[in-house]
């Protein structure tokens, strides 16, 4: 299917508005975050949400809930006031190749970040100038302090991406179209100012990539960062100060509409 500029942003905004709202939550990993009001907690349940994204939806949502009952629904304050002997439930946790001891280097690692690194947002916003074209510093930057503490396993690092590896950091692109994203539709919370929208990537797996291929937007076979950039800058012909919109578009279409 070949549309001209003009013809394929009408058609991708029209499928983003069909999409980009509310009725898009309750079955979507997102839905998780949205249980909490403190920022700190979105910013928690969405990281622990984003990293197990992977499989079946139903799956996901039940283990991304099982995770935040064991924080008591309070991530936050679990991350930082957790004693040793608190972790002892998250053992037996399991989301495909994610397992208890990736578990609790996790919390070992946010309770790192947020007590001496000042949040994820920081970490994050912190690595990225105003004048880069991307986040993919902030994404570096992420894996370098999350990998900071000592006894971590090399099973657990794959579970954090890094454009460095030439990965697409789906995961990750994902987590931050929810943080950074403010467009009042409800669905992105908008709660991290320190980066530009402009700046996202595009989440790119199996849905996005297969859609984005039969629309001639993404020639690249491989589903990594290099195709990343080349969907991401397409997208920015049709939006450069909101490219990320489109994912909502893509995803849509492939997921719901099988296009």
């Amino acid at each position: 299917m070949r549309l001209s500029l003009p013809e394929l942003k009408e058609f991708l905004d029209e499928k983003h508005d069909q999409f980009n709202n509310p009725a898009f939550i309750e079955t979507d990993p997102i839905s998780i975050p949205h249980q909490f009001s403190k920022k700190e907690d979105i910013e928690i349940a969405g990281f622990f949400s984003a990293t197990i994204s992977w499989g079946q939806r139903p799956i996901i949502l039940r283990n991304a809930s099982k995770l935040m009952e064991m924080t008591d629904n309070s991530p936050h304050d679990f991350i930082i006031n957790h004693l040793p002997h608190d972790l002892k439930p998250f053992e037996k946790f399991v989301h495909r190749t994610f397992n208890g001891v990736d578990c609790k280097y996790f919390i070992r690692a946010l309770n790192n970040i947020y007590k001496y690194h000042k949040g994820l947002e920081y970490v994050i916003s912190n690595a990225i100038n105003k004048n880069d074209e991307t986040i993919k510093n902030g994404l570096t930057q992420l894996k370098a302090v999350f990998f900071d503490l000592d006894n971590h396993s090399v099973r657990t690092m794959k579970h954090v991406s890094s454009p460095h590896k030439n990965s697409s950091c789906k995961r990750l692109n994902m987590y931050l179209r929810w943080m950074v994203r403010n467009d009042k539709r409800g669905v992105d919370f908008g709660i991290w100012e320190n980066i530009n929208q402009a700046q996202l990537c595009c989440p790119l797996d199996i849905h996005t990539g297969k859609i984005a291929r039969k629309l001639g937007i993404l020639k690249r076979n491989q589903d990594d960062w290099k195709a990343v950039m080349e969907l991401t800058n397409c997208l920015k012909k049709l939006n450069p100060y909101d490219p990320i919109k489109y994912d909502f578009a893509l995803y849509g279409l492939g997921v719901f509409e099988q296009f």
